[in-house]
């Protein structure tokens, strides 16, 4: 039986480069020490989309994980981004993920192959049943071409070591769909939100947090914004949610991490360069981000 509390607000971090395009270790660990002493993240979630995961080679993907568990130190749980198109590799990265010290992984719905609900049903099935980590299976279809319809996912909750989803799908009809039929089982299912946007309506639907790039940025104030909502005080979170959101917008104002990389560079962060195919932000959605920033003082102006 799990014991772990996966509620609250975890970081899914950038993997930042160098000049060079390699990676940046020390300024990964930097960025681990930051969001656990500075910011107070509830988790850290290496090899996520934020991480640029797809441009990640085996090896890369692999110590990046390593490096972040070595540096969280057991200060948060560490969820790694471990899944693939394939279930021979989902399977291998999150073995080794394991063995790492990872506390739990991230499974990604199986992207470009396009599987079938029983495809995707039994993908995850063979995951789960390779390993002892608690999996949360990562819903977002806008990515991957392939939906998780809510009858997949509530029958995947139903196994032992599948703790929860990130649910990026967009829609809180099937959100409401999920929760409503999980909500009430013996073994507790997290939902965590992906769309960053609809964590304080997801909250309200029973949610128990989110895996949020903008918390690269208004992570204090999304883990106080949960923390708030959990506490009963729905107003003050309402307006953290009202008051952050024109930033929210800005750092999806192009493909996520590209705002996300760039504002952290402006706050005199470790972000380094983006891999091809990602490239910098275009000059006029640079500048609409630094003002948005400036006037809602994460920058100087």
């Amino acid at each position: 039986m799990q014991t772990q509390s996966w509620a609250g607000c975890h970081v899914p971090i950038i993997t930042p480069f160098r000049d060079d395009y390699s990676v940046d270790e020390a300024g990964l660990r930097k960025l681990v020490n930051y969001y656990i002493e500075e910011v107070k993240c509830d988790g850290l979630v290496p090899c996520g989309t934020t991480g640029e995961s797809p441009t990640l080679d085996r090896d890369e993907h692999n110590r990046v994980i390593e490096i972040v568990v070595e540096e969280a130190a057991g200060r948060v749980p560490v969820m790694a981004g471990t899944g693939s198109n394939s279930t021979k590799e989902a399977i291998e990265m999150t073995k080794h993920a394991e063995g790492a010290g990872a506390a739990a992984s991230l499974q990604v719905c199986p992207y470009y192959n396009r599987p079938t609900q029983d495809g995707l049903r039994r993908h995850f099935e063979a995951v789960a049943a390779a390993t002892g980590l608690p999996l949360f299976i990562y819903n977002i279809p806008a990515r991957t071409g392939r939906l998780i319809e809510a009858k997949t996912m509530i029958a995947l909750s139903e196994i032992d070591n599948v703790a929860g989803m990130k649910d990026a799908c967009g829609d809180l009809m099937i959100t409401m769909d999920i929760i409503g039929a999980t909500r009430g089982s013996e073994k507790k299912f997290y939902v965590l939100c992906g769309e960053d946007a609809l964590t304080f309506p997801m909250l309200a639907l029973g949610g128990d947090g989110g895996i949020l790039a903008v918390s690269h940025v208004v992570g204090k104030e999304y883990i106080e914004m949960i923390r708030l909502f959990h506490a009963g005080n729905i107003d003050a979170a309402r307006e953290i949610h009202f008051r952050t959101l024109p930033v929210v917008r800005a750092l999806f104002i192009e493909t996520n991490p590209v705002p996300i990389k760039e504002a952290l560079a402006m706050m005199g962060l470790p972000a380094g360069k983006l891999r091809l195919p990602l490239v910098p932000l275009r000059p006029e959605n640079r500048e609409s981000l630094r003002k948005v920033l400036v006037r809602h003082g994460f920058l100087q102006g």
